[in-house]
C-alpha cells in the first residue's frame, strides 16, 4: 500500500467540513509527488502543500500507456448539490486508500463567488475532501487571478483602441503602431504579421504599404454595438451587470453600456481548459473574437496586438496545481470554467497528465460540473474531441432527496430547512422522481460508456427507498449501482463503488460516439442536443437567428455546441422536474468562444454575474487570529 496513504479517524455525527479538513495533517507536497514518480525538476513548489506540476511531464512520458479515465456526472440537482466532488474524491480514496490502485483526482478549481456566495467551497465534503480546503478555495496559486488580469487588460485594449481610432487620421495611427527606430526605419513586430496575413497583405516593410492596405492595417473599426468581451471578477456582484463606461472628461464621450461578468465565465477560463500545450494556448488566445469591424469581419486578440501579452499572464496558470486528499491521494486542480454558462470541467492538460502518471491499470477520475445533461455532455461533445482521450465509465450520483423532488416533492431551497417529505420514508416519491435518473443513464449510455450509479447515502435515506433506486437504475440500463457513505466514512465508504468502476472500465465494449458529427449546421446541433433533454423542437429569437447566420458566414459552423441553459431542469424553465418532453426549447441568443472553440447558445435567461443572496456564507468566515487557521468555510 502507498505510504502517503493515511486512515482516517471518524467521528459521528460528521463535523463541520472545515474542522475535518483542520482536523488532519496534509503531507508535504513533494511526499505526494514522490508516489507518482514525479522529481522536483517536475514540479514548483507553492508552499508545504500545493505544486505547479509542469507540462514537460507529458513529454517525458509519452510512450507510456494511459490510465482508465472515468467521468462523475450527476442527476439533475437541487440547489443544495448531490454530492459530486465528495463522491469524487470519496471514489478516488477507496480505489489508492483501500483498493491499492495508482489514482488521481482531478478537479476544477472553485470560484470565490460561490465560495462566499451561496453555494460553499467545492473541495468535497465531509471525510472526502482536498486539503487543505482553505487554500483549495481560495486563491490556490492565482490562476483565476491570472484570468482576470488578462482578461480585463484585453477589456482596456478594447475601448482604447477605440478612443485612439476615433481621434487620429490613418497614418497617424500607423506610425504610432509602427515607429521608426533609431536609423529612421518602420518594422512590423511579430505578432502584426498575424493581421497582415489575415488581410492578405504578404508586404514586411511597412514603408511599401499602399494608403488603402495602410488603412486595412492600422484601422479595425470596431463596432461598439458589436463588443461582446466584458470586464470580470472574482465576485458576485450583481451591480456590476449592466454598468456605463467612459464617463470622464479625458475620454471625449466615448461613453458605452457594457458589464462584468464573474472571472470563471471569461473565455479565458474556457481557453485554459481546453487547450492542449503552450502554443497551442497562444493561438486560441490570439483567436479569441471580442466583436466585429463595421463592415461585419470578426476582430481577434491577435488584430489588437495582445495575443502575446495575454500567454504571457497564463504563462503559469498553464499547470496544473497538485494537492492531496484526506487521505494521502493525488490531486490535480486545473481551470473552473462555470458548467451552465461555459462547459463545466477541469483541463485537458491535468487529465493527459494525470493518465500517463497513474499508467494502465491506474485510475484517473474527473467531475463533470452539474446533471450529466450539462457536464457530461459538454465532457463529451467538446472535451474529448479536444483532447482525443476516451473515457470507459461514467458515474452518476444521485441522492434520495433530489429523485424525491423530481418525483413531485417540494421545493428544496438553499439555506432553508428541507421539507417533513425529504426526511421521512416515502418510497412511491422516489420511483417516480426516478425517471429522472433513468433519462441521464440513457442517455449516457448512448456515449458508448459504462455507466455506474453512485447512490449519496444520507442518514435519513430508508433501506427500501435506497433499493428503489437500484432496481430503477438496473431497470435504465446502468453496468451498476452502489450505495455509498463516503462524506461519513471516507474511502472505506465507496469501496463497493470503486470496485464497480473498476469492472465497468475493465468490461468496456464500445467506442467512443458523439451525439453530432461537427460537419452539420448550427441549428443542426443544438437539435440534437435539445432532443436529448427531451424537446420536441427549437424556437430561435430573432437575435438568435441573426448570431447563427453571422456565425456561419465568418466560417465558424463546425465548431461544437455549449448550452446555456438552467442546470436544474432538462428543459429551459428550473420548474420543470423529473423528465419533462415534448417542450420547444427557446435559444434566446447566440453566442460563440471562438478562442476556446464553440458556440453557446443561451437557453432562456442565463446570468454570467451571480448575485449575493441575504445572508452570504461569508458570514461565517473568519480567521483564528491565535492559530491562523480559517474558520467557518464550508
Amino acid at each position: 500500500m502507498s505510504k502517503t496513504v493515511r486512515k482516517l479517524q471518524v467521528a459521528s455525527p460528521v463535523p463541520a467540513d472545515i474542522d475535518v479538513a483542520n482536523s488532519v495533517e496534509p503531507l508535504h507536497i513533494s511526499e505526494i509527488a514522490q508516489e507518482l514518480n514525479l522529481s522536483p525538476h517536475h514540479y514548483d513548489l507553492y508552499g508545504k502543500y500545493k505544486a505547479k506540476v509542469l507540462l514537460s511531464v507529458i513529454d517525458e512520458l509519452q510512450g507510456r500507456g494511459d490510465g482508465y479515465y472515468v467521468v462523475v456526472g450527476g442527476i439533475t440537482p437541487t440547489p443544495l448539490g448531490e454530492g459530486k466532488s465528495t463522491t469524487t474524491v470519496g471514489l478516488c480514496q477507496a480505489l489508492g486508500a483501500f483498493l491499492d490502485k495508482k489514482v488521481v483526482t482531478c478537479l476544477r478549481q472553485p470560484s470565490q463567488g460561490p465560495t462566499f456566495g451561496i453555494k460553499g467551497g467545492a473541495a468535497g465534503g465531509g471525510y472526502s475532501q482536498v486539503i487543505p480546503m482553505d487554500e483549495f478555495n481560495l486563491h490556490l496559486t492565482g490562476d483565476i487571478h491570472a484570468i482576470t488580469a488578462a482578461n480585463n487588460l484585453l477589456a482596456a485594449a478594447i475601448d482604447t483602441r477605440i478612443f485612439h481610432e476615433s481621434t487620429q487620421s490613418d497614418k497617424a495611427l500607423f506610425n504610432r503602431l509602427c515607429p521608426p527606430n533609431k536609423e529612421g526605419k518602420r518594422s512590423f513586430n511579430n505578432i502584426m504579421f498575424s493581421r497582415l496575413k489575415k488581410l492578405g497583405i504578404s508586404k514586411t516593410n511597412p514603408e511599401e504599404l499602399t494608403p488603402e492596405e495602410v488603412k486595412k492595417f492600422a484601422r479595425l473599426d470596431i463596432d461598439p454595438e458589436s463588443i461582446t468581451w466584458r470586464r470580470v471578477m472574482d465576485v458576485n456582484d450583481r451591480f456590476l451587470r449592466k454598468i456605463t463606461i467612459g464617463q470622464g472628461p479625458e475620454e471625449k464621450g466615448m461613453v458605452r453600456e457594457t458589464g462584468f461578468d464573474i472571472s470563471v465565465a471569461s473565455e479565458i477560463m474556457a481557453v485554459l481548459a481546453l487547450t492542449t500545450s503552450l502554443s497551442d494556448m497562444r493561438e486560441r488566445l490570439g483567436k479569441m473574437v471580442i466583436g466585429n469591424s463595421k463592415a461585419g469581419d470578426p476582430i481577434t486578440a491577435d488584430d489588437l496586438g495582445i495575443g502575446g501579452a495575454l500567454t504571457v499572464l497564463m504563462k503559469d496558470a498553464i499547470n496544473p496545481t497538485l494537492m492531496q486528499t484526506l487521505e494521502g491521494t493525488p490531486v490535480l486542480v486545473h481551470a473552473g470554467p462555470f458548467a451552465n454558462i461555459a462547459h463545466g470541467n477541469s483541463s485537458i492538460v491535468a487529465d493527459k497528465i494525470a493518465l500517463k502518471l497513474v499508467g494502465p491499470d491506474g485510475f484517473v477520475v474527473t467531475e463533470a460540473g452539474f446533471g450529466a445533461d450539462i457536464g457530461t455532455e459538454k465532457f463529451m461533445n467538446i472535451k474529448c474531441r479536444y483532447s482525443g482521450l476516451t473515457p470507459q465509465c461514467a458515474v452518476i450520483v444521485a441522492t434520495i432527496r433530489a429523485l424525491k423532488m423530481h418525483g413531485g416533492g417540494p421545493q428544496v431551497v438553499a439555506g432553508k430547512p428541507l421539507d417533513h417529505a425529504y426526511v421521512t420514508e416515502n418510497v412511491a416519491l422516489v420511483e417516480a422522481g426516478c425517471i429522472n435518473l433513468a433519462r441521464h443513464i440513457s442517455n449516457t449510455k448512448a456515449y458508448g460508456v459504462n455507466v455506474v450509479v453512485a447512490i449519496n447515502k444520507f442518514s435519513t435515506d430508508s433501506e427500501a427507498e435506497l433499493s428503489a433506486v437500484r432496481d430503477a437504475a438496473f431497470a435504465a440500463g446502468a453496468f451498476d449501482a452502489v450505495i455509498c457513505s463516503h462524506h461519513a466514512h471516507g474511502g472505506k465508504g465507496a469501496v463497493d463503488l470503486g470496485i464497480a468502476v473498476q469492472k465497468a472500465c475493465e468490461n468496456v465494449t464500445q467506442p467512443l460516439r458523439f451525439l453530432y458529427p461537427l460537419d452539420i449546421s448550427i441549428k443542426e446541433k443544438i437539435e440534437a442536443i435539445a432532443k436529448s433533454y427531451g424537446a420536441s423542437g427549437v424556437e430561435y429569437s430573432e437575435q438568435a437567428e441573426k448570431q447563427i447566420e453571422m456565425y456561419s458566414k465568418q466560417g465558424f459552423s463546425h465548431l461544437p455546441i455549449c448550452m446555456a441553459k438552467t442546470q436544474y431542469s432538462f428543459s429551459h424553465d428550473a420548474s420543470q422536474k423529473g423528465a419533462p418532453s415534448g417542450f420547444i426549447l427557446p435559444i434566446r441568443d447566440v453566442r460563440a468562444s471562438i478562442g476556446a472553440g464553440f458556440i453557446y447558445p443561451l437557453v432562456g435567461t442565463m446570468s454570467t454575474m451571480p448575485g449575493l443572496p441575504t445572508r452570504p456564507c461569508f458570514y461565517d468566515i473568519d480567521l483564528d487570529t491565535t492559530t491562523g487557521r480559517v474558520i467557518g468555510l464550508s
